[in-house]
């Protein structure tokens, strides 16, 4: 398992979103990037250095400092969108090789390299600017329907990371919900809602509207 690349974010004009800008145009860099963890208090960047999160309200913060997703799954994209996608190109900051970065679990713990330590949040849950971006009518149902989401992760050590860095599973929790059950159960899914409820990992306000959503 190892890490393919790390993509920074080039911030280009989004015509999708109320932000004037969107940064899910992400690049591989080939130097190494220092990946940020919340200060004592919470505060303090959080992320891959130089990544821009313009749209704050629904990208990046701690529960959703870094995202990957799998070459695998790109290449499995390719012909459906009949095109090329190189790496970065679904606004990931991580391209993984040799993980099924979908049956991760939330709480699981992965180390990239020598230093730095993510904790599995949440899935990726599709928006209009993924959607503007790629430029593909209906992409947001398409990818919805297909269930390959990728994982946010928070950042629990931090260090630095580059392209070609190995990642090793430290430890998974004792539940069986991972990213692609919780992106199921919050999408088309929703009888699936309750079998989340142990998945501890999972932001705040994920759960919370979780529990809004059962009336428990």
């Amino acid at each position: 398992m190892k890490l393919l690349s790390v993509n920074i974010g080039h911030p280009i004009p989004s015509h999708w979103r109320t932000a004037s800008q969107t940064g899910i145009d992400k690049r591989p860099v080939s130097e190494p990037v220092q990946v940020s963890a919340p200060g004592p208090m919470g505060d303090g960047s959080v992320g891959l250095a130089g990544d821009r999160v313009f749209d704050v309200d629904h990208h990046g913060g701690t529960d959703q400092a870094v995202y990957a997703y799998a070459r695998e799954d790109l290449d499995f994209w390719e012909p459906r969108l009949g095109r090329s996608l190189p790496n970065g190109v679904f606004g990931e900051n991580l391209t993984t090789s040799g993980v099924d970065v979908n049956e991760a679990l939330i709480g699981e713990r992965w180390r990239i390299g020598d230093e730095v330590v993510l904790e599995v949040t949440r899935p990726r849950i599709p928006c209009s600017t993924f959607a503007g971006w790629l430029d593909r009518k209906g992409w947001a149902k398409e990818f919805t329907q297909v269930a390959l989401p990728g994982p946010y992760f928070r950042v629990l050590t931090p260090g630095a990371i580059r392209g070609g860095d190995g990642i090793e599973v430290l430890s998974r929790p004792d539940h069986q919900v991972t990213i692609a059950l919780a992106f199921r159960a919050m999408t088309l899914e929703p009888a699936l809602l309750p079998e989340l409820l142990v998945a501890d990992a999972l932001p705040v306000a994920d759960m919370s509207k979780i529990r809004r959503r059962l009336k428990v």
